[in-house]
């Protein structure tokens, strides 16, 4: 099955997350960081989720699973450790048209997390579709290691420069090209690319024998 590659803006958008352990707790940061307003239900309770919940940062209920906790949800994430539970949640979401993601279990997931790079506002999603998450995070990692830090402020700054190219200039020809200009760079040089320096370092390593 094919599918939709998206970037969501969950800005203000009720999220929630049944279940509360270790899995649900690694949920909980994409969502925040795309500043969701997450809601968390569970009898049982990690430390720090409960810790999130103290400072604000989450609501949390203490308790199990109904199906009107699905009422007016954006999404919702089903992590408990009961497949029966997350199997009734997705099958819930189904009947209300709601995006669902049961953890580790593909047949009932409408979407997926994928593993991603950010360098500031640039984002690099990998997706497995769930075949394998470890494979998706093993290229995560050969990727991050590829890209240089500074490519957020890079981007930002671009950016700016492009909001005063579009202010300044017409749509046409000259302004495409002046865009396209304006956004050529390696996306990694030897000073910061670890690839070409163990490159270099191999290359002077053979002349110096």
């Amino acid at each position: 099955m094919s599918l939709l590659p998206v970037f969501l803006k969950l800005d203000r958008r009720p999220c929630l997350i049944i279940g509360a352990g270790s899995v649900a707790l690694q949920k909980i940061p994409a969502l925040l960081n795309a500043e969701a307003e997450v809601r968390v239900i569970a009898p049982r309770v990690h430390p720090e989720i409960a810790a999130l919940a103290a400072a604000g940062r989450i609501t949390l209920q203490e308790r199990g699973y109904r199906p009107d906790d699905l009422d007016g949800l954006f999404l919702v994430i089903a992590a408990t450790n009961d497949s029966a539970v997350n199997t009734a949640i997705y099958e819930e979401a189904l009947r209300r048209n709601l995006l669902c993601n049961a953890v580790d279990d593909p047949p009932n997931c409408d979407f997926y997390f994928g593993s991603i790079v950010t360098r500031g506002d640039l984002q690099i999603a990998i997706s497995t579709a769930g075949e394998s998450p470890a494979f998706a995070q093993k290229l995560r990692k050969e990727i991050d290691a590829q890209l240089p830090e500074d490519l957020g402020p890079w981007l930002h700054t671009i950016g700016e420069q492009r909001g005063e190219i579009l202010e300044a200039y017409e749509p046409g020809e000259d302004r495409k090209l002046l865009l396209h200009q304006l956004a050529q760079r390696p996306t990694c040089e030897a000073a910061a690319c670890p690839a070409q320096k163990l490159a270099l370092r191999a290359r002077h390593a053979g002349a110096s024998r």
